[in-house]
């Protein structure tokens, strides 16, 4: 039996949001994962590191889950309750975690790590980045493209002008990594289906990437969302197109 609109509304609204853990949308959301496996990715250059930062590390299951940790590991988070999830988790394997409001400077001593990574940072400060950088070290991050599920955005929004679908173009990361000072050595990205299967998960994916649509709430698109409710009984899932590139650049 299909379950009404306040029944999945409401259980959306009344879940948890700490961590950058999606997995409460399993059975209600799918999306395609990227070709390159980051996590694995990851878990390969952590190997090789002596000292490692992970920017934006949300609570910090990526980082946890990618293996050993090189001897000096830190990561860095601006939410409070993200901090203090990350903290219980990365503490037993040896990393410390700092809270850092996501602005310029970071803070750590020049040259400090020859490992610095991020996976789906809000903002990237790429001069930081190259100042945190041992010569030879790395930085290694998976991003958000552009217009990265638009479908759902401009269901709420309308039509987004050109400059706002470009934004977050890979070639404008690659631009801003060598005008640090950086060379970029890989650059890939890629356009995966997402699927959302109930009104209920797309009112949890926006409460959890609040960027999407500024200011989202239930009562401020209720009409919205139950007309999406609607189409979703009547149609299927809701389509859109998720959009990610890999960065990996390393300072001479």
């Amino acid at each position: 039996m299909t379950r009404s609109f306040d029944d999945l509304v409401a259980e959306a609204e009344a879940a948890p949001m700490e961590g950058w853990d999606f997995s409460w949308l399993d059975g209600r959301a799918t999306e395609e994962r990227p070709s390159w496996g980051y996590q694995r990715l990851l878990g390969e250059r952590l190997a090789r590191a002596s000292a490692a930062l992970d920017i934006q590390t949300g609570g910090g299951e990526v980082l946890a889950g990618a293996g050993k940790l090189p001897p000096l590991t830190a990561a860095t988070e601006s939410w409070p309750p993200n901090v203090a999830k990350a903290t219980r988790l990365l503490h037993p394997l040896g990393a410390v975690v700092v809270h850092d409001e996501d602005e310029p400077p970071l803070p750590f001593g020049d040259a400090a790590f020859d490992l610095v990574v991020s996976r789906h940072p809000v903002t990237v400060w790429w001069e930081e980045i190259a100042r945190v950088l041992r010569p030879g070290g790395t930085y290694l991050s998976q991003q958000v493209g552009p217009a990265s599920v638009f479908e759902l955005v401009e269901y709420f929004l309308g039509p987004q002008p050109a400059e706002t679908r470009r934004a977050r173009h890979p070639e404008d990361a690659r631009r801003a990594a060598e005008a640090a000072g950086l060379e970029v050595v890989d650059l890939r990205a890629e356009s995966l289906r997402t699927e959302f299967l109930d009104v209920g998960a797309v009112v949890w994916f926006l409460r959890k990437v609040i960027w999407m649509v500024p200011g989202f709430t239930v009562d401020a698109y209720r009409e919205r969302l139950r007309e999406l409710h609607g189409r979703i009984t009547e149609e299927g899932p809701f389509v859109a197109r998720t959009t990610r590139f890999l960065i990996e650049a390393r300072k001479p």
